[in-house]
Parts: structure tokens; C-alpha cells; sequence
């Protein structure tokens, strides 16, 4: 049996949204809605909320979670995710990100199951369908093109696939775009130390997008389809975005 643990990387000092972790959604501090989302799942032997602020900490101390201090010169949350696991037993390790309020257990199962499937799997991440035009130009929306086994070939902030024969009118086309990609990953401990040894790589500098990093160096992530499309917080105005969709989700199964 895998041992299996969540790291939650929780930064109080962020640029566009300072002390984000501790903004209230529904009267709840956002790190608490995350770490309600991930522990819904029964696979995992430990969820870890790693941060640099001793507010954060006392926070989800204070709701009963496993809350670890890191240093505050991490630049990214997989270099926070790493000193947290440092000494610790684990054969797989989640990044969950601390401003994904709506993740769930399906998305932690589907960044889990290729690692039970597929001898040879060393990172993992999750994917939807893309039905607005909108959603499919937004620069802040990830997308991802995947091979015919679902590995990753590409991740890029542009729209892509470029479909030729409809670019013309994509405004007024129905159908799927192509897939988002959702900031959830999982690493076997082997390669995320392999991961946190890389340097930054030319795509990864160009497009801000970590992942490539893997990519570039020759290694693959299995990128699974999951239903749900969540709403990462950026900005203090995202924060309305996920109360709306709360309260829709729970009026629709009223009806």
C-alpha cells in the first residue's frame, strides 16, 4: 500500500492578494475550505499545510490540521512543499495549491489512480473540458494538449490547439474548445526530489508555468480528465466568484 501525503503550500505575502489563506469565503478561512476538500478523500495518509506565516499556522492549527512553518525565501510552492516533506515517509506527494477553495475528492483521486495503473509514472496532473470562448483566450486559464494516453505534450497561457478552419468565427462556435488545465499535481518523492534539483527552464521562464520544467527535461505527466472546473484565487474580486458558485451548487441540489 502507498503512503500517500497532501502538501497544502499556504503564502501569506502575495502580490496581488496579500494574507490570501486567511480571506473569508461563506464566513470560513479559504485554507479551510481547501484542506475540507482534500481530506474528503480516503486515499491519503496525511495532509500537510505548509506556510511561512505564523498566522497562517495558528489558523489551521487552530481547526486541527497538520500545519508545518517553512522559510520565507521559497519562489515557488513546490520548493516550500519540499521542506516540508523533508524527512518524512511518503512514496507519493500532492501539491494542492492553498488558493483552490472548490478542490475536491475527485480531483484527488484522479491525480492518485495513474500512479496504481501505470508502472512508470513519475508525475501527475488534472484536466477539463473548455466550453466558453472566453474562458478558452483568458491568459490566467492554463491549457494543455495531451497524447493519445493523456501525457502532456504542451501547457501554454495561449489558446491552444490553434484550429485553423474555425479560428475565423471561434467566437460563435459550441462545442469543446480544448482543456484547461488545473494546478493539482502529484509526484512520486523520487522525481519531486529529482523536480526541486532542476533549474528554471526557457519555456518555463516564457510562459510562468512550472510544470514545463518536466517537460522540457524529457519527462512526462499524465494529465487525467476530471468534471469539475475550479476557481483559483487571485485577486481579492475572486473571492465573490466562489461564494457564487457555493451557493449555486448548493441551490441546485435543492431542486
Amino acid at each position: 500500500m502507498k503512503k500517500i501525503v497532501a502538501v497544502i503550500p499556504a503564502r501569506y505575502k502575495s502580490t496581488r492578494f496579500e494574507g490570501k489563506p486567511l480571506a473569508l469565503i461563506m464566513g470560513k478561512p479559504m485554507i479551510k475550505h481547501v484542506y475540507d476538500g482534500v481530506i474528503k478523500s480516503g486515499m491519503l495518509s496525511d495532509v500537510i499545510i505548509a506556510t511561512e506565516d505564523r498566522r497562517i499556522y495558528d489558523v489551521c492549527r487552530d481547526f486541527g490540521a497538520n500545519a508545518v512553518m517553512t522559510k520565507e525565501s521559497h519562489q515557488t510552492g513546490t520548493d516550500r512543499i519540499i521542506e516540508a516533506i523533508s524527512g518524512i515517509d511518503a512514496d507519493i506527494v500532492l501539491n494542492i495549491q492553498g488558493d483552490e477553495p472548490l478542490v475536491n475528492a475527485e480531483i484527488i483521486e484522479a491525480l492518485i489512480k495513474p500512479f496504481g495503473e501505470e508502472d512508470n509514472i513519475s508525475y501527475t496532473s488534472v484536466k477539463t473540458h473548455i466550453y466558453s470562448y472566453e474562458e478558452f483566450i483568458d491568459p490566467n486559464n492554463v491549457k494543455v494538449i495531451v497524447d493519445k494516453n493523456n501525457f502532456g505534450i504542451y501547457f501554454s497561457r495561449s489558446p491552444i490547439p490553434y484550429d485553423r478552419e474555425k479560428a475565423p468565427n471561434l467566437k460563435d462556435f459550441k462545442g469543446v474548445f480544448g482543456y484547461k488545465h488545473l494546478g493539482f499535481y502529484g509526484y512520486t518523492m523520487e522525481f519531486l526530489m529529482k523536480f526541486g534539483k532542476m533549474n528554471a527552464s526557457y519555456l518555463e521562464k516564457k510562459e510562468m508555468l512550472e510544470q514545463l520544467r518536466a517537460v522540457e527535461n524529457g519527462y512526462r505527466i499524465k494529465v487525467e480528465t476530471v468534471n469539475i472546473s475550479t476557481i483559483p484565487v487571485d485577486v481579492p474580486g475572486d473571492i465573490k466568484k466562489v461564494e457564487n458558485f457555493i451557493l449555486k451548487s448548493y441551490n441546485d441540489k435543492l431542486e
